[in-house]
């Protein structure tokens, strides 16, 4: 009978708990120096289009409500915006969103989405600078208030924008902890490594890995030097490149943000309605399992006639709340749906067509990540041919059925 009383006990404890979360929309700017740092000081900053972290599995994604494309173009929304976030600072030097990792910057910013709809996000980020050394690596979080996607609120504010400045915020911290002679190292291993990337054989022995994998510079070459002043000027073009794509990931942020926007706007309350959903079912199933479990063993403990009424009250108490955990399961699942459909609406809108290129209009076609394989393709060729140097076999040039001349 204690077995019963207890099951009785906790079912309206698992049904009833909860809490109150406090969302609130943070429009206060990331930290700023004290003290403005000199030109000499300004790190150059890449920050790479973020893991979208999407399962193979298509029962997984539809588990975790993934939209491939929307989590995609979340991929390369996060960066533009984190990009925004520390150019406003002035702590920074130049700030570009790169495909990939690169050897032309100072600094690297790498990142992986661990979950995101409209009403919560958290993101893997690692920062790492030229040397190899890593600065940090953590994960963000941040719950979304539903005022943050009212009418007022400016593009230049987002839903998560706790999860950029504190990022941004960490950044200086760390950065402020160097010496000006630590600033400057990195800026020399990030030149001469992107120098071995294109002479090995003229700088092999300025810059080396220690044990720990961390570059050290051996020696410097001289200012004059002719192979030096050369891979500047290829630099220069790199940085070009960079900057031209960095358009493109800016038309690109201005084309899917009304899309997704109303995505994430439309989302947020089938987003918490469905975590409540699943709550809630979770809850009852224990329940009614722990409330037949009581019943069971109230009828084989005791040959008493009132005993076995009271368990088989418990197992039917039970059945009943199972039962609802399965209703509340289908209705967590209708909002999945919900979710899914808005994520297939917003799908369509999210996909850029065309780019102009130096007197040539690009058409690229397939999924983002290879619209902006082909992009790539084009300006390394365009800038190779530029310079007068062989087109490296590993950047082939984009099928010429997709160009036309301007």
């Amino acid at each position: 009978m204690k077995q019963l009383s207890y099951i009785l006990i906790l079912t309206p404890l698992l049904l009833g708990c909860g809490t109150h979360t406090v969302r609130v929309v943070d429009m206060t700017p990331p930290r700023q120096a004290e003290v403005a740092p000199t030109e000499a000081q300004l790190l150059g900053v890449g920050i790479a289009i973020f893991d979208e972290n999407v399962p193979e599995d298509y029962d997984e994604r539809i588990e975790q409500i993934i939209m491939p494309e929307v989590r995609r173009a979340e991929s390369q929304y996060i960066p533009y915006f984190l990009k925004n976030t520390l150019q406003s600072t002035g702590n920074w030097g130049a700030v570009r969103v790169v495909p990939r990792s690169t050897e032309a910057v100072d600094i690297v910013v790498t990142g992986k989405i661990l979950y995101s709809d409209g009403e919560s996000m958290g993101v893997e980020a690692a920062v790492t600078d030229a040397s190899g050394r890593q600065w940090f690596a953590k994960e963000y979080t941040a719950l979304a208030s539903k005022y943050a996607y009212g009418a007022d609120i400016p593009p230049s504010i987002d839903a998560f924008q706790s999860i950029y400045k504190q990022l941004a915020n960490d950044m200086l911290t760390y950065r402020e902890q160097m010496s000006e002679a630590e600033i400057l190292r990195i800026r020399n291993i990030a030149e001469l490594k992107f120098a071995q990337g294109f002479s090995k054989e003229a700088f092999s022995d300025h810059v080396e890995q220690d044990a720990e994998g961390v570059y050290q510079i051996t020696r410097l070459p001289a200012d004059e030097d002719p192979m030096l002043a050369r891979v500047r000027q290829i630099r220069e073009r790199e940085y070009l490149f960079i900057d031209t794509l960095d358009e493109y990931y800016t038309n690109f942020y201005r084309q899917m943000y009304p899309a997704y926007q109303n995505w994430r706007r439309a989302s947020y309350d089938q987003a918490i309605a469905y975590k409540q959903l699943k709550a809630q079912a979770k809850s009852r199933n224990v329940a009614g399992a722990l409330s037949i479990i009581g019943g069971v063993a109230a009828i084989y403990e005791s040959s008493d006639a009132h005993v076995d009424a009271s368990g088989l009250v418990g197992v039917i108490s039970g059945a009943t709340l199972i039962t609802s955990a399965i209703q509340k399961r289908n209705e967590a699942e209708q909002q999945a749906g919900r979710l899914r459909e808005l994520g297939s609406a917003a799908e369509a809108e999210l996909v850029p067509t065309t780019i102009e290129l130096e007197n040539q209009t690009a058409r690229l076609e397939g999924s983002v990540d290879q619209q902006y394989d082909q992009l790539r393709s084009i300006l390394k060729r365009i800038y190779f041919e530029d310079l007068n140097l062989p087109v490296p076999q590993e950047h082939p040039a984009a099928p010429e059925s997709n160009e036309t001349e301007g």
